[in-house]
């Protein structure tokens, strides 16, 4: 298993968020968690990318992981390159190649030299993915990681998706809405601070 999440907890003052969550995944697999709005699925991303510590339990991550908020955290001074070459430095890449082709990939190339401030919500998640993507993780962590965008893009999103199964990838998509169900490997839905699998879902 390259994840594996055990009995995790978090509460926020008297609110219990998570009440024991715990699931697995491996090398290669593609796997959702759909929950509605304030299940506790940023509250989750957020502990498995190490930006939260939980009250309770445990997360076993094997190699490197790239996160994607929700919300964009970014210099709206700053131009899209510029950020790219400060994760380059933070990444410690030689170069930054991989990021470059990314951007082409979601037809973002046209705003390397905008800066944040003016971009659209859609251009600004490309930008956010891009940056969770370009050390090439080994675990990618995804909130809504699609919200902004258009059709074409959506389905670049997948597309890419598959390549970083493909190439041996775990990606985790955190959504409030089920939707390409039959894209997952996996779908599991966070509910009264409990992880189950979907009905819709072949967990097989």
């Amino acid at each position: 298993m390259v994840l594996r999440v055990t009995a995790v907890r978090k509460s926020f003052g008297s609110r219990q968020v998570l009440r024991g969550v715990g699931f697995e995944a491996r090398a290669g697999q593609l796997v959702g968690i759909v929950g509605e709005n304030g299940a506790g699925k940023t509250t989750l991303l957020r502990i498995l990318s190490g930006d939260l510590r939980p009250d309770d339990g445990r997360v076993d991550l094997v190699g490197t992981r790239g996160y994607c908020p929700q919300h964009p955290v970014l210099d709206e001074e700053l131009t899209v390159r510029q950020h790219l070459r400060l994760f380059q430095i933070a990444y410690r890449l030689p170069d930054p190649g991989r990021a470059l082709r990314l951007i082409d990939t979601l037809s973002a190339a046209g705003y390397l030299d905008a800066p944040v401030k003016v971009l659209s919500g859609g251009t600004l998640q490309k930008l956010n993915l891009v940056l969770a993507l370009m050390h090439d993780p080994d675990v990618v962590l995804l909130d809504e990681p699609y919200q902004g965008f258009d059709w074409e893009t959506y389905l670049r999103f997948w597309d890419l998706a598959q390549e970083l199964k493909g190439s041996g990838r775990t990606v985790i998509i955190v959504s409030h809405l089920a939707h390409d169900t039959g894209r997952l490997d996996v779908l599991h839905r966070l509910h009264d601070g409990l992880l189950g699998p979907s009905p819709t879902a072949d967990t097989a």
